[in-house]
């Protein structure tokens, strides 16, 4: 019976390190971001970034996403680069192919979140800010 405690307690350990979150998650408020007019709420964003981030961990893609944002629009990131950037669904679902639509989460090489920005209002294929709150 003392051989299983310690087993036991390996597997929780496994299993509570397994549950921890990816990276920094974004503060929950009901409108976290509005791109355009889409609110997206911190559970939105937080699921694409995970599945972004998750991707560019396993060195997978879908559709080429998550992939290498090269920010030519200058925007001020909280951290340093290199910054990825994957789709954000209007629908809220999280992007699992087929058209990325315009919006995006970036994030940076350690799964930090760092903006979402958009096509939506932008020049040609360039990106704006999405409005934070």
């Amino acid at each position: 019976m003392v051989r299983i405690i310690p087993a036991l307690l390996s597997l929780v350990t496994v299993l509570s390190v397994s549950a921890a979150p990816l990276h920094a998650e974004v503060e929950a408020r009901a409108c976290a971001f509005t791109c355009g007019s889409v609110c997206y709420e911190s559970s939105h964003i937080n699921a694409a970034l995970n599945k972004g981030y998750s991707l560019h961990l396993d060195g997978d893609d879908i559709n080429n996403y998550p992939h290498r944002y090269n920010n030519y629009e200058d925007f001020d990131f909280p951290t340093p680069g290199p910054w990825y950037e994957y789709p954000i669904m209007s629908s809220h679902s999280v992007y699992n192919g087929g058209s990325p639509g315009a919006d995006r989460v970036v994030f940076d090489g350690d799964g930090n979140f760092d903006l979402l920005i958009t096509h939506q209002g932008a020049s040609g294929n360039a990106f704006v800010a999405c409005r934070s709150g």
